[in-house]
């Protein structure tokens, strides 16, 4: 059964957009607009979303330049007993070294989200080991070893997944984008998250929006009341025999 996903190809490398539930970057997709249907198989794309017949989904959140609203995602995620995945920056980390302490002493995941946060498609093959290693060992030496990773912007071509996967690294984007970052009404982020959320959904969050404590707090009560458990990536994601479509959507084979 088809559905409309489509893959927007600029500059060499890959987004992923569905017209109903996903944000539709019109500036980037200003280069060449594909259709895709869900049968079509490409490894060598991030994971943007789990097929599943469960009522689970992954909540995410990027951590680049600041902890100003980490005190209070924690708080909501505690009150909840939600566990999330923390996609951390390793400059980041350096000035932070007791903040990704904190956050994996909850019970949090900690994801690499690069070293200094650059376009992963403008980068070369050495840089791209070098951005995902010393993030790698910062996280390791702190939290203990992470295989999974968050190309800055999303954004990564084709021959950036096989290096990541040559690494041992999932690569993994989302498919709900909360659109906190942009300071946007919380009731417009609660609407976006709690409709266009599905069975396998990763939904990112930046964390840096306003009144971060009160949407996000509608956000995972809405989801309990409907019955969803919210996992980490790493419980979401299938580790072996699976593939992943046209569509970014990881799949068990059968």
């Amino acid at each position: 059964m088809e559905e409309d996903w489509y893959v927007c190809k600029n500059k060499g490398f890959f987004k992923q957009y569905n017209f109903v539930s996903t944000w539709f970057d019109t500036d980037f997709c200003s280069g060449l607009l594909i259709r895709i249907f869900l049968n079509q198989q490409n490894s060598d794309i991030p994971i943007y979303k789990v097929d599943t017949n469960k009522n689970e989904i992954a909540l995410t959140f990027d951590i680049s330049y600041n902890e100003r609203n980490i005190d209070e995602i924690l708080e909501v995620l505690d009150k909840y007993d939600v566990k999330a995945t923390f996609f951390v920056v390793g400059n980041w980390i350096d000035e932070n070294k007791d903040v990704v302490k904190k956050i994996y002493d909850r019970g949090h995941e900690i994801g690499n989200h690069s070293c200094t946060h650059p376009y992963f498609n403008e980068i070369s093959e050495e840089d791209m080991k070098k951005e995902l290693e010393s993030t790698s060992k910062k996280i390791k030496d702190i939290t203990g070893d992470t295989k999974i990773f968050r190309p800055p912007y999303g954004e990564i071509n084709e021959d950036g997944v096989k290096v990541c996967e040559s690494l041992g690294y999932k690569v993994v984007n989302w498919d709900v984008d909360s659109m906190d970052w942009k300071n946007i009404k919380d009731i417009y982020i609660i609407d976006r998250v709690s409709q266009n959320a599905t069975p396998g959904s990763i939904i990112l969050f930046q964390g840096e929006g306003k009144n971060v404590e009160n949407y996000l707090d509608s956000i995972i009560s809405h989801f309990s009341k409907s019955g969803y458990k919210m996992l980490k990536i790493s419980e979401l994601l299938y580790d072996d025999n699976y593939y992943v479509d046209s569509s970014g959507v990881q799949r068990k084979k059968e």
